[in-house]
Order: structure tokens, then sequence, then C-alpha cells
């Protein structure tokens, strides 16, 4: 079936022989012949290189997530958001926080807000003064990501009053980004952010 008889090494595998009888080198057989228990199998060449690829790729996937520098999207745990005082301050910051092992992924700016989002999902972000007054002045915000952000935003209003705390649902504080933020006295100069999975996030605009 690979074109020859076969020889075994040591270790058990096959390698193709052709009729002359001299072995032919790996790269020229088109699949090798594996004992397994006595019975032989084949396997082509293509499935081990493949297996060979998925390998690496699977290495080097979750060496990045050990180091904090996952590329893909998934999971997305949401966010975790601090305001600097200014432009100058958030690029300070953000050049802080790379020096010490927390890296800039990418920006997502607005008109309303700058925004660096880093791998670990934290975000440095500055806010235009329209922006800060329609939050009230916070400065931090925990982003919860949602199915539906302003019902699930609603729902987690409706359970903060009823352990006796305010709860103001806010949309549109940062007009064409589809992010719900509710305001509470609960936790005083913080809000909640409720936003869809980061797939369905608009596009960030090209610079």
């Amino acid at each position: 079936m690979c074109g020859g008889l076969h020889a075994s090494n040591r270790c058990g595998t096959h390698f193709g022989v052709g009729r002359s009888g001299a072995a032919k080198p790996f790269f020229q057989q088109t699949c090798l012949r594996v004992s397994a228990g006595g019975t032989p199998m084949y396997v082509p060449k293509w499935l081990l290189a493949l297996g060979c690829v998925v390998f690496v790729a699977l290495a080097v996937w979750t060496w990045l997530l050990a180091n904090g520098r996952n590329p893909l999207p998934f999971p997305d745990g949401g966010s975790r958001i601090f305001a600097a005082a200014s432009p100058e301050a958030k690029a300070a910051i953000v050049d802080v926080l790379a020096r010490n092992g927390l890296r800039e992924r990418f920006r997502v700016d607005t008109d309303g807000v700058l925004r660096s989002i880093l791998f670990d999902g934290t975000i440095i972000n500055w806010s235009a003064p329209g922006v800060t007054r329609r939050l009230r002045g916070a400065t931090s915000a925990i982003g919860l990501v949602a199915d539906d952000p302003l019902v699930q935003a609603q729902d987690a209003a409706t359970v903060l009053r009823s352990h006796g705390f305010s709860a103001d649902v806010v949309q549109d504080a940062e007009p064409g980004v589809p992010i719900v933020f509710l305001l509470t006295d609960a936790m005083p100069g913080t809000v909640l952010n409720f936003r869809p999975h980061v797939i369905h996030m608009p596009r960030p605009p090209k610079p």
C-alpha cells in the first residue's frame, strides 16, 4: 500500500522500501506503517503533518495565555476600567504598565473617550467632560458582557434597589457605542457597564 515492501526500525515503525530494496527517504514517502499491538496501521504523512501543526499552535496559544497575551477574542471576561486625568496622563500610565509587563493590545478611540485596552482586559481611558458629566463624575467601572445590555442593566438595577440602594440606568453616555451604564450609590465613583461580547462591538476606526 505504500509502494513496496516494508522494513521496521527499533521503534516498531515501518518505512517504505522501493522495488530496488533501498529505503526511501522520509520526505519521499506517502505514508508510514505503524505496528500497534501486532496489527499494521498506515498513517498518511499529511495527517502527521497536520497533527504537528495543531500541536505547535496549541503550544504557542498556551504560552501566550500563560503570559497574558491571548491573541484571540475568547474568552471575554469583561473589563476593569480606570480613568486617567488627561490624554497625556493616560499615555503615561499605559507606558508605566507596559514597562511592568502589562502591555497595550489595541486602542478604541471615539469622539468622547480615548481607550487603551490591555492584554488582560484592563482598560485605561480618558473621557471628555460631556461623558464624565453624564456618568456623574465616575472614574472607574466594571464592564460586564451581556447578551442584552439594557435588559441586564435594568435587572441589576432592580436587585440594587431591593437592597436599598439607588440605581439609575444610563444609555447613550457615549453615542454610537452599545454600552449601558448603571449608576449606583452602592459604589461611589464607580459604575457598572453592560456591553455585548467584544466580537459584536463596533470595530475601532482606523487611525
